[in-house]
This record gives C-alpha cells, sequence and structure tokens, in this order.
C-alpha cells in the first residue's frame, strides 16, 4: 500500500533522528481510507475524531500512518495562544492513541473500545500549526488479547513534532 518514493515526501525526516520506522517507500498522498473507514474501527466523533485519514497501513498490522489535517476551525484554536496558535501537545497524542487503537482493532477483527493507561518516554520536539499536515506513525510494539502497546511518532514539515510509547487496553467491545 503506497510503495512509490518521492523525493522531498513530508514523512522523510530530515536531520539525525529519523522515523521511528522506515517510510521512504510509503505514498504520503496514498490513501487506505477517510474518516469514515477509521470509523468503522474506533468510536471518536465530532471534536475528538482526530484523524483524517489513514496513509498506510503493513500488511500485518504492525505499522501504520495516519493523517491530520489541522484546520483553522478546530475547537482549540480560539483559545492555545490565539495569536499563534499551536496543536495541544495532548492532542497529538490522543490522535496516536487513535492510530494505535485503530491498528488493534483491525487486527484482531473486533470494534472494541480501547481505554488510554499510560504515556511513556514522552518528547515534544516541533510545533504544529494551522494549515500543517501531522502524520502520525505507530508501531506495534505488543498486542495481546486486552491490551495493547505501540512505539508512536508524529512528524510535521519533514520534523520529528513528538514521540511517545503508549498502552491502552480493551475498555468494552462495541
Amino acid at each position: 500500500m503506497g510503495d512509490v518514493v518521492s523525493s522531498g515526501s513530508p514523512l522523510v525526516v530530515d536531520g539525525r533522528d529519523g522515523a521511528i520506522f522506515d517510510t521512504t517507500r510509503i505514498d504520503a498522498s496514498a490513501r487506505v481510507c477517510g474518516k469514515d473507514g477509521i470509523h468503522e474501527w474506533i468510536d471518536h466523533r465530532d471534536v475528538m475524531s482526530l484523524l483524517d485519514a489513514i496513509v498506510y497501513i503493513a500488511e500485518d498490522h504492525s505499522r501504520a500512518i495516519g493523517l491530520k489535517h489541522v484546520r483553522a476551525d478546530e475547537f482549540w484554536v480560539p483559545g492555545h495562544f490565539p495569536s499563534a496558535p499551536i496543536l495541544p501537545g495532548v492532542l497529538m497524542v490522543e490522535a496516536a492513541a487513535q492510530l494505535m487503537n485503530w491498528m488493534f482493532n483491525r487486527k484482531r477483527g473486533t470494534k472494541d473500545l480501547g481505554a488510554f493507561l499510560r504515556i511513556n518516554n514522552c518528547s515534544f520536539r516541533n510545533s504544529v500549526t494551522i494549515g500543517d499536515d501531522l502524520y502520525v506513525l505507530a508501531e506495534e510494539i505488543r498486542f495481546g488479547s486486552r491490551g495493547f502497546t505501540a512505539r508512536t511518532q508524529g512528524i510535521v514539515r519533514g520534523q520529528i513534532a513528538f514521540s511517545a510509547d503508549l498502552s491502552g487496553m480493551v475498555f468494552r467491545t462495541l
């Protein structure tokens, strides 16, 4: 799914620290699914449905890339530094948690509501603002029968915006 090499791809990280998995052969313009396809597998809606599309999913569902278009009409813009709006880090991490839950559900073939349990090794490196495309990467560390852990990362403008290891568990089946 999307193995076109494109020079200047927004998924190719500049600098010494690279992406958590090889993104050089992934087409950032590809679409596995949009919001409707995401909603088939996770229950987030309205202002808390943070992913706009899935760009890539590995055949074994162990790695995925989601896309969030950062818009001027989002609920946080008027209050999170109105003179220079910056996407709150907690929403970047929430987008990654949604991608992790989507991967877990797709892999299992069930629609489970995942409760977010833990954030480890989290750091923020670059700001994300209106007009940016935030690519959210997730790589399975462990997906068990009721729990799941993934290494996640956000890439914006060819730079790492955040990285975190996230854990969740099945709260209930939807």
